[in-house]
C-alpha cells in the first residue's frame, strides 16, 4: 500500500502503526486538527514520508482533502470520557461514518476500524454500546472494512500501566474498584502495529473482525500487583464496592478531566477477553501475542523505587 491515511495516528497506538508502516515504505498522511503536533513522527520515516494534515475530522470536505487519493484509510481515533461536544456518539459513531464514508467516495480500497473487544449493543456502558455503533456505521459505507477489537493495550506510552505507576509512588494503598475481579487479556502495542501491516497485505482480512488479545487473562488486581513487582513498590489494596465507585465516580465526572467516569466504572462490569473460541485472532495473521511480563520491564523503570527492583517505598 503505497499512500495510506492514519486518522489518530499521534496518539499511543497510532505512532507504533505509523513507525511500523513507514519502515514499509508507505506514504502516510497524518490528518489532524493540529499538525505541529503531529511533528514528532517525521523522524519515524524518510523526508517527505510522513505528512501530518490539517484535518477538522467533523468537516466532510477536510476530511476528504486529507484523505487525498490513499489507497488505505485507518481510524484509530477514539476516547475513553466524553467532554463537551465530544461524545462517544459523536467520535465513536458520527466520526468514524464520516471517515469511512469519504474514504469510500475518495476510492480507497482499505479500511481499518479500531473498535475494542467490549463492542456490545448492549454493553453496560455507553462507550461499549457506541463502540459496537460505531462498527455498524463504518460497515453501512464500508462493508469490506477490516474491524480490529483490542483488550487493553499495553506498552511505553500507554494509560493503564503508567497512570497506576504513578499513583503508587504517592498512594499508600491503590483502589479495586468492585474488588478488582475485572479480567483483561493485554494485548502489545507492537502486535497491534504488525496486525494492521498484515491485513492491509491480506486481501482474505477485508470484512474481517479480529479480536486482539495477549497470550494470558488477568484480573484487575493481579495488574496492579505486578506493576507494583516490576517498581519495586509495596502498596495495599483498598476494595470500592460498586456503588461507592459509581457514587464517587458522580462526583469526579463534574471535574474538567475526570479521573474516573460512571461509564468506566459500568465498562469494568464487564470482562475485556476473547470469550469466542471460533474468533480470528493475532494468531490468523500469523502473529505469536507478545507476553507482558517481557515487555512492562523496558518501561516501567522510571518509576522503579530505589532504582532497584523490591526496594519497599
Amino acid at each position: 500500500m503505497k499512500q495510506l491515511a492514519i486518522f489518530g495516528g499521534s496518539g499511543f497506538v497510532g505512532r507504533h502503526v505509523i513507525r511500523r508502516l513507514a519502515k514499509e515504505g508507505a506514504v502516510i498522511r497524518v490528518p489532524a486538527r493540529d499538525p505541529d503536533k503531529a511533528l514528532f513522527l517525521k523522524p519515524a520515516g524518510d523526508v517527505g514520508q510522513i505528512v501530518p494534515f490539517h484535518c477538522n475530522p467533523r468537516s466532510d470536505a477536510s476530511v476528504a482533502s486529507a484523505i487525498g487519493n490513499s489507497g488505505a484509510v485507518i481510524n484509530l481515533i477514539g476516547i475513553i470520557a466524553e467532554q463537551g461536544r465530544t461524545t462517544f456518539q459523536s467520535v465513536h459513531v458520527e466520526m468514524a461514518a464520516r471517515i469511512a464514508r469519504l474514504a469510500r467516495e475518495q476510492g480507497a480500497t482499505h479500511f481499518i476500524q479500531m473498535s475494542a473487544l467490549l463492542a456490545d449493543a448492549h454493553g453496560t456502558s455507553s462507550y461499549a454500546r457506541s463502540k459496537a455503533a460505531g462498527e455498524d456505521a463504518v460497515r453501512a459505507f464500508f462493508p469490506e472494512a477490516t474491524i480490529l477489537r483490542p483488550s487493553l493495550i499495553f506498552g511505553p506510552e500507554d494509560h493503564f500501566f503508567n497512570q497506576f505507576a504513578a499513583m503508587a509512588r504517592y498512594m499508600p494503598a491503590l483502589p479495586l474498584i468492585g474488588g478488582g475481579m475485572t479480567k483483561f487479556q493485554p494485548v502489545y502495542v507492537g502486535d497491534i502495529a504488525h496486525a494492521i501491516a498484515e491485513i492491509l497485505y491480506r486481501p482474505e482480512a477485508m470484512g474481517r473482525i479480529y479480536e486482539l488479545g495477549g497470550p494470558e487473562v488477568y484480573s484487575f488486581r493481579e495488574l496492579l500487583e505486578l506493576m507494583l513487582r516490576e517498581t519495586g513498590r509495596r502498596r495495599g489494596f483498598i476494595n470500592v464496592p460498586w456503588n461507592i465507585a459509581e457514587l464517587k465516580a458522580a462526583v469526579l465526572g463534574l471535574l474538567p478531566n475526570p479521573p474516573l467516569t460512571r461509564d468506566q466504572v459500568a465498562m469494568l462490569k464487564t470482562d475485556s477477553v476473547i470469550a469466542d473460541k471460533t474468533a480470528l485472532t493475532l494468531h490468523n495473521l500469523g502473529i505469536a501475542p507478545t507476553a507482558l511480563e517481557m515487555i512492562l520491564p523496558t518501561y516501567l523503570d522510571r518509576f522503579r523505587a530505589g532504582g532497584r527492583l523490591g526496594a519497599a517505598a
